[in-house]
């Protein structure tokens, strides 16, 4: 759903973008003509120059091309200035088509790609975190009762080797065990042998006392594995049960990163698919991962499935609770099924998937059988057939509409709009399901302005789908719930403060047209919200904001992941309902106010809120391209006013 927003948002951006330029280009038209069968207007003939100065015109809004006034202004819905119509239709004879003079098609910058089959890769961004893996920990117990004597490893945090000493346990049952093995012979001494190696002991320290001849009341405890001491629990002096924990070690070689797929992406993710891994500690260089297990359940709050990834850690540079940006690059075929050329006719491990082979046979880590790769969800070889595709530049996107713009081989500069079905974005690529052939041209630049060039001459658009096209949907805004005050204490509301501050700093800079800004807003947001406690009298209270905490960090995460503004802008509406519902539930102690402004035109006139803390429209939806354009809506909290009430009421 929102990858499809996220395209109505680019596609409302590059239209504004190019209303700054239609004057010049219908301007253009009307100079270099619709068709070859309009003429330019001259000065060299009177009559005709007369004739020019008593026709009507009409002036219209690129953007609202419904808007029709006699006179020059200010478009009434969003504020463009009004542009000079043509009255009359195409000279193509189609409401869908319209046909540019040579001048006209060079103002309009129009470029033209083909329709063709190929491979298109569809990337998949997540974000998680680095952990231990949890096969490569060791936590080390004591296997009998006893007095912790002397500690070797005495911090959390050193380096250790397998066999290297822990520590000295002093134990009575130790040496009640050691008296039978020395006084043991027959049958006795393999059962004696047995007893000790229960108790924990290693066979070289078993052959030792044996050599020995005399019993002893301590046992060196030793790390049974290479690795980092990640938890002491052994404090020398102190007395000791059977099973109290000593020591954990994690072997920090080969880790785990934890990431969470949206479930509108899961299609494109699958078991054994390789990812890469980038972290914020060594920009520009990146670690190769294998996606080694996808959690059955989604979340019912994120709407998210847990996923796995094995990577190695030879150089020790990813440590555990790193944070870190996961891509998976799935090749998509005609179908919209994942094409794997490496993994096309190869034989996977079901337990470990870095273990492929060539034919069938059993995973060299676990025995299991190897599975084939088409069994795990890829497309098999012979079957993979490259989709259609065209350009993401090329489809202007409304609603439940996709129209692109098809050059008329037989004439040229003749364009007709045709209604097509997409499949995924895949890329720079969109997939086509239906309406278009290979071989075809489409306008994949220049589409918007001969989009506006239709709506001036009232034929069927983009914006206009007439009788015979599929009218847009209605698009739903999305709005906060309409929630009542919360009891929560004054420190807590207090501690939000720095919450709102962040998602000002964020909406400002949106406004500003500076993601950069915007990114490390997001950033301090996503730190500002984990650090508000939820230690609140009120139970419903407190479990309404770990929620909205839980939303409001992820969300923030996302955004400052965001490749692009408008992706960001998307997410920043989400981030704005859940800051109002916070607003609205926990109020504030700032002195400023908090007031809910609203764009109608933003996602293609589905409209969305936004908070800001000072009066006068800046709009992040569209920032400098429509800065002004929307308008204050409530009041939600009135500053330094309202918060002196508060107190004085308290």
């Amino acid at each position: 759903m929102s990858t499809q927003r996220g395209s109505r948002l680019l596609r409302n951006r590059t239209l504004l973008i190019a209303a700054g330029g239609i004057l010049v280009f219908a301007l253009g038209l009307w100079i270099g003509g619709l068709g070859s069968g309009k003429q330019a207007p001259t000065q060299d003939h009177g009559d005709h120059a007369e004739g020019a100065e008593q026709a009507e015109v009409s002036w219209t809004c690129s953007m609202h091309p419904q808007i029709q006034q006699p006179k020059p202004g200010s478009c009434p819905l969003c504020g463009m200035d009004l542009i000079p119509a043509e009255s009359g239709g195409s000279e193509s004879g189609s409401e869908r088509s319209v046909t540019l003079s040579s001048y006209a098609r060079t103002l309009a910058e129009v470029e033209t790609t083909p329709v063709e089959r190929r491979f298109v890769t569809r990337p998949v961004r997540m974000i998680g975190k680095v952990d231990f893996d949890e096969t490569r920990v060791a936590r080390i117990s004591a296997w009998m009762p006893g007095r912790i004597e002397r500690l070797y490893v005495d911090y959390q945090g050193i380096k250790v080797r397998a066999g290297d000493h822990l520590l000295d346990l002093y134990s009575p049952e130790l040496l009640t065990a050691q008296q039978e093995l020395v006084l043991a012979t027959g049958i006795n001494l393999a059962a004696a042998r047995e007893k000790l190696r229960l108790l924990g002991l290693s066979p070289e320290q078993i052959a030792e006392i044996e050599s020995r001849g005399t019993p002893g009341d301590q046992i060196t405890v030793q790390a049974p594995i290479s690795g980092v001491v990640i938890k002491k629990d052994a404090v020398e002096g102190s007395y000791v049960k059977t099973g109290s924990p000593l020591y954990s070690i994690a072997d920090l070689s080969h880790l785990w990163v934890k990431i969470e797929a949206y479930e509108r992406d899961l299609p494109w993710i699958h078991y054994g698919q390789s990812v890469t891994l980038t972290t914020e500690a060594y920009p520009g260089e990146s670690f190769d991962g294998r996606l080694v297990f996808i959690d059955p359940l989604v979340d019912s709050k994120t709407r998210t499935v847990a996923l796995r990834v094995n990577v190695a850690n030879t150089d020790g540079k990813l440590k555990p609770g790193m944070l870190v940006y996961a891509v998976v690059e799935s090749e998509v075929g005609a179908d919209g099924q994942v094409f794997s050329p490496d993994l096309a006719g190869k034989w996977i491990s079901p337990m470990h998937p870095e273990v492929i082979k060539d034919g069938p046979g059993t995973c060299d880590v676990c025995g299991v059988p190897l599975k084939r790769a088409e069994d795990l969800g890829y497309v098999s070889e012979g079957g993979a057939e490259a989709p259609l595709v065209i350009p993401a530049s090329a489809p202007l996107i409304t609603g439940e509409r996709a129209i692109v713009y098809v050059a008329d081989p037989s004439q040229e500069g003749t364009y007709e709009g045709r209604e097509i079905q997409l499949g995924p974005r895949a890329g720079d690529f969109y997939v086509v399901h239906e309406g278009l052939e290979e071989g075809e041209q489409v306008v994949s630049r220049g589409n918007f302005k001969i989009d506006s060039a239709i709506q001036i001459v009232a034929g069927t658009s983009m914006m206009s789908p007439g009788e015979g096209g599929a009218a847009a949907s209605e698009p739903q805004p999305l709005v906060a719930e309409d929630r009542e005050p919360m009891a929560v204490t004054e420190e807590f509301r207090a501690a939000m403060t720095p919450v709102y501050d962040a998602y000002f700093a964020l909406q400002f800079a949106l406004s500003h047209d500076d993601l950069p800004a915007g990114k490390t807003a997001a950033k301090k947001l996503a730190e500002v919200v984990s650090t508000v406690e939820t230690d609140l009298p009120d139970t419903d209270a407190k479990a309404l904001w770990e929620e909205d905490r839980e939303l409001l960090h992820r969300r923030s995460i996302e955004l400052a992941e965001a490749p692009d503004v408008e992706r960001a802008r998307v997410i920043f509406e989400f981030l704005s309902i859940g800051v109002t519902q916070a607003v609205r539930s926990y109020g504030s102690t700032a002195d400023a106010p908090i007031l809910r402004y609203h764009c109608p035109m933003a996602f293609d006139w589905k409209g969305a809120d936004w908070l800001q803390d000072r009066a006068g429209t800046e709009n992040p939806y569209f920032g400098s391209m429509m800065f002004k354009c929307g308008s204050e809506k409530e009041v939600l909290w009135a500053g330094s006013e309202q918060a002196a009430g508060e107190h004085s009421h308290d």
